[in-house]
Order: C-alpha cells, then sequence, then structure tokens
C-alpha cells in the first residue's frame, strides 16, 4: 500500500476516533477494552502516535503505559489527537525510506505509519462500540490491516514479545480467512511457526465474511456469529483465542 493512502488512512480513523469521542464520558468504560476507561484510549491513541514519531527520528524508547499519557481536558481531545498524526505522518514523510528501528529489526519508516494506521483503526472501533456511533473501515485498508497482522504473527521474533503466541505452532493445520470479495488468506500452523499467503485454496477452517467484519472478529472486537465459520470450528476457535491484538 503506497505511503499516501497509508497516511490518508490515518488522518481518516484519526478524525473517526476524534469523532466518536466527541461529548463522552471519560470515565467510561470501553467494553473492548474493559481495563481502559475511555481517557486511557484517547491517550493511548495521541500517545502511541508521538511515540512512533519519536522512534523515527530519534531511535528507540520504552514503550510507554497508556495510563500515564495526558490527552488534557474532554474539549482539546480532538485537537490533541489530529496532532499526534501529523506528527507521525511528518516523521515517515521526512524519513522517506530510511531504515528505522522496529520490533522486527531496522525496516522502513513506513512500517510505523501502516502499523499505527491499523491499530487506531482497531481502536477507532473499540471508540465507536464505548459511544455506540458507527464505525466503517474501508476494504482495502481492512484487507491490509489483516495482512499486517498476519506478518506480525509469523515473525520468528512475535512469541518472544508475547508468548502467547507460541501457541499458535501446529503439524500443518490450515485456516482460510475468505472475504466476500477478492483473494482471501490462507495460514498455515507449522512446528516453526504460523505461516500465510494470499490464496483462496480450501483449509482445515474457514472463517468468511465481509473484510471488515472479519478485521474485527480476527481482532476480538466482534463476536465470532458476525462471520462464517466452517470445517473444524476448534481449530478456528483456537486461533481467535490465542491471538488477540
Amino acid at each position: 500500500m503506497e505511503t499516501a493512502r497509508l497516511a490518508q488512512g490515518l488522518h481518516e480513523h484519526t478524525a473517526g476516533f476524534a469523532e466518536a469521542v466527541t461529548g463522552a464520558d471519560p470515565e467510561a468504560r470501553v467494553p473492548t477494552c474493559p481495563e481502559w476507561p475511555l481517557r486511557v484510549l484517547v491517550g493511548h491513541i495521541g500517545q502511541a502516535h508521538r511515540w512512533a514519531a519519536d522512534v523515527i527520528r530519534s531511535g528507540p524508547t520504552p514503550v510507554p503505559d497508556p495510563f500515564d499519557a495526558d490527552p488534557g481536558s474532554p474539549g482539546g481531545w480532538s485537537d490533541w489527537l489530529h496532532e499526534g498524526a501529523a506528527h507521525l505522518t511528518d516523521a515517515v514523510l521526512t524519513a522517506a525510506e530510511s531504515p528505522v528501528w522496529t520490533f522486527f529489526g531496522p525496516r522502513p519508516a513506513t512500517f510505523w505509519l501502516r502499523r499505527m494506521l491499523h491499530d487506531t483503526t482497531v481502536h477507532h472501533a473499540d471508540a465507536a462500540l464505548a459511544t455506540g456511533t458507527a464505525f466503517e473501515v474501508a476494504p482495502d485498508l481492512a484487507a491490509d490491516a489483516i495482512s499486517e497482522w498476519l506478518e506480525v504473527l509469523s515473525d520468528p521474533v512475535a512469541p518472544t514479545l508475547k508468548p502467547a503466541f507460541s501457541v499458535l505452532r501446529g503439524t500443518g493445520q490450515t485456516l482460510l480467512v475468505h472475504p466476500d470479495t477478492g483473494s482471501g488468506w490462507l495460514v498455515t500452523r507449522t512446528p516453526e511457526g504460523v505461516r500465510w499467503a494470499r490464496a483462496a485454496d480450501t483449509a482445515d477452517a474457514t472463517l468468511a465474511g465481509p473484510v471488515g467484519d472479519l478485521l474485527l472478529v480476527l481482532t476480538r472486537r466482534l463476536p465470532a456469529g458476525r462471520i462464517t465459520i466452517t470445517g473444524d470450528r476448534a481449530l478456528a476457535d483456537h486461533w481467535l483465542a490465542h491471538t488477540a491484538a
């Protein structure tokens, strides 16, 4: 996905997030992030954008605690959120394709734009669910978010970052994530870890539905009942239970 589209998506979902939280109770609990009140979710988004921008400009720093973020008064949340997204896109455009630090080794600066876009998209859904507002994600962004998440899960470093991912190893079991338009994702659980490819093959278990719903089910923002699961249900349930974003 081109840098311009990633940046556009980041600003679209930052704006949607800001709109979803406008006028809401800062202490309202977020159902899909049950340990967080809304003010912490807001703080996390603005904090994460600024942290990623600093990583691009200056190198790695410890991952900040969302509870330490200060988004300011609710009346200023929208401006603060937009400012953080602007800091990030400016840092990415300045760095161009220069390698920067990531959890997975040096990558182009666009790694952080893509990671923060998809993190913001999923948290936009969190905010919408918490405040009863509308949420939409463009099919191309939803599809790229699924690909990016599978890239994370299949990286050998992933289990060292989150040990629960190690249980995704298998002996050749396959899952097909099949959107109602376009090609799907064939996931294979090998002894070495997760492998995946864009494909439309049959699999031991298939998760099918609109690509936006698939993204939100895979990240546990919607219940599995929103999509159609066929084949080995236990395999699908195990995957969903151990891949929370």
